[in-house]
């Protein structure tokens, strides 16, 4: 499902990522330590009241070595062409400027609403000059703090009135996949050789893909639809070049799909990016396929392609459930292995297991190895029980979920892996103390 979006914009030094980070809350943090995963700060998750939505801030955009006015005007233009809501912040102690006044005026253009908060009112006395911002033509302002937090949920309150409302139409019922990976891995190629036609602009040059159109297709009777990673066409500037921005497209693609296909290039190896990217996918819960296009272009022997997965599995090491497919957009190696890996591995997505037949692999994984025990305390496990899927998550009951060590989960999880067919999905352990 698509979440509406919500891109943070101003001049620097007015807080956008102090705010950023305090909506964002504890869910821009989420396990740090787990290896290979690095966090881009720039686009999260964030939620409030039970609405969830995904938020951009694009002062964290590096437009590199861009004049002072230039890059304000390009983060602004970033926001309008990504966001359903702009928050237009504004600095209380500093009163309007001529940057602030930049940035309106562009803003203006855009057929989207935007609401001016105005951040480090910490102060009755700074709150009583939010009235020299009504200048700015958006109505009222929103007196804020991001460092204390204070004025957030009206804010928030104001931002989520604004999310478009859900249009009725019919729910799409087809399996919703994207490939992502950096700039130039074959992706418009793969989606070509896929569809047998050419849909998708190919160059050699990296980030020519521009325009955002979802191609649906059937294979064997059954309804997909690829998720362009490029997004929304650009008016005016390409900004494709910056490595970061390219990282929150593939991030909004992620969102969006059901599997998601991480496109690694043979010829280049395992770049940082390729991992950042994949970190998203598996944080955000989805499906996950890793294709090695371009396979035809090395030199092979008998132990290239086992020295290959090694090395994936290595230094994706929270991706030991991903498939991995060796391809080539240009010959057509293996594509046609691809529809019927992507509906196997949305099914295990959607899988739910019985709960008696989960209790009876789990009972048996304790008999073969004892739970842990602390301070002559032991942990014990009463019972297991599905709660969600997308990705399948399992809810254990026991006496004390602290003693729950990351080992022992971790060794039930592989249990009821190698008992339930979970190949191309995470699967999440929650431990709660039983009432």
């Amino acid at each position: 499902m698509a979440f509406p979006v919500v891109a943070i914009v101003g001049r620097p030094n007015v807080g956008k990522s102090t705010l950023f980070n305090r909506i964002a809350g504890e869910r821009i943090s989420i396990v740090e330590d787990t290896p290979g995963v690095t966090r881009d700060r720039i686009y999260t998750r964030a939620e409030w009241l039970g609405t969830e939505f995904r938020m951009i801030d694009t002062g964290g955009i590096d437009l590199g070595d861009e004049p002072f006015l230039t890059q304000i005007t390009q983060q602004a233009e970033i926001a309008i062409d990504e966001a359903d809501v702009i928050v237009f912040i504004v600095s209380a102690p500093e009163g309007v400027t001529d940057a602030d006044e930049k940035v309106a005026k562009i803003l203006y253009r855009a057929d989207k609403p935007v609401m001016l908060a105005v951040n480090k009112a910490d102060n009755p006395e700074t709150r009583e000059s939010i009235y020299d911002f009504y200048s700015l033509g958006f109505g009222d302002p929103y007196p804020v703090s991001g460092v204390h937090g204070l004025g957030l949920g009206d804010l928030l309150d104001a931002v989520v009135k604004k999310f478009p409302e859900d249009d009725g139409a019919p729910k799409d019922d087809s399996i919703r996949f994207s490939l992502i990976g950096r700039p130039n891995v074959g992706k418009s190629s793969l989606v070509n050789a896929m569809l047998g036609e050419d849909r998708v602009i190919v160059s050699n040059i990296a980030g020519t893909t521009r325009d955002a159109v979802d191609t649906k297709f059937t294979a064997d009777d059954t309804k997909f639809t690829m998720v362009d990673t490029a997004g929304i066409r650009k008016k005016g500037k390409v900004y494709e070049n910056t490595e970061r921005y390219s990282v929150m497209r593939a991030m909004r693609a992620i969102d969006d799909s059901d599997v998601v296909l991480v496109v690694l290039n043979a010829e280049e190896g395992i770049r940082e990016q390729d991992k950042r990217v994949a970190g998203y996918a598996h944080e955000a819960g989805r499906g996950i396929i890793i294709l090695v296009n371009k396979w035809d272009t090395l030199k092979k022997d008998n132990h290239t392609l086992t020295d290959f997965q090694n090395l994936i599995r290595l230094e994706f090491q929270y991706l030991s459930y991903a498939p991995i497919v060796f391809v080539s957009a240009k010959t057509g190696q293996r594509l046609e292995q691809l529809p019927d890996l992507i509906k196997k591995v949305s099914a295990n997505h959607n899988k739910r297991v019985q709960s008696a037949t989960l209790n009876d692999v789990v009972m048996d994984a304790i008999a073969l190895n004892p739970t842990p025990s602390d301070n002559g305390k032991r942990l014990r496990v009463y019972y297991a029980t599905q709660v969600a899927v997308a990705p399948p998550t399992f809810v254990v009951f026991v006496n004390n979920p602290k003693m729950m060590h990351f080992s022992y989960e971790r060794f039930l999880e592989n249990q009821i892996r190698a008992s339930f067919d979970f190949e191309g999905t995470p699967i999440h352990l929650i431990e709660r103390a039983r009432k």
